[in-house]
């Protein structure tokens, strides 16, 4: 069923115009948005790239994520993982983190298996990692040698 629209003209008398001046100035600020919050700047070092804005679980900004150029000559078991990125002046990326890194980095990624900074919840022996072919995230034990790439966090 069409929905017919039929314009009707109204004429206001200057006290209802008040009125509904006075409501509409009441309730329009909940119907605004609010202004967009200043992004920082974030300097990029060559070979860097911004990868986008982790959120927390009610969508608020947690911070900003950069992908770090460095890379490991070698693959790493996950401790050996952990140091290195450390000594890379960065972090392992937590599993959020790798998602967003596959979304919007991935022409940067080798299409391979990747560490995360996160332990296995309920087996300590394992940890997470995210297979940049697919964007599919598994655990593997922490002596299993695989690649890894360091993150900034602003």
């Amino acid at each position: 069923m069409n929905a017919i629209t039929i314009p009707i003209e109204v004429e206001l008398t200057p006290r209802s115009k008040a009125v509904m001046d006075a409501l509409y100035q009441a309730i329009a600020p909940q119907f605004q948005s609010p202004p967009p919050a200043a992004t920082p700047a974030i300097e990029l070092q060559p070979g860097e790239h911004y990868a986008g804005v982790v959120l927390d679980t009610e969508g608020k900004v947690m911070h900003h994520l950069v992908l770090m150029a460095k890379k490991p000559t070698s693959k790493l078991n996950w401790q050996d993982a952990m140091d290195w990125a450390t000594s890379a002046g960065g972090h392992l990326p937590t599993r959020q983190e790798q998602a967003l890194l596959y979304a919007n980095c991935k022409p940067y990624l080798q299409p391979v298996w990747h560490w995360s900074c996160e332990s296995h919840e309920e087996d300590a022996s394992c940890a997470w990692g995210c297979l940049f072919l697919s964007g599919y995230q598994n655990c593997n034990r922490k002596s299993y040698e695989g690649s890894a790439v360091a993150v900034r966090r602003f």
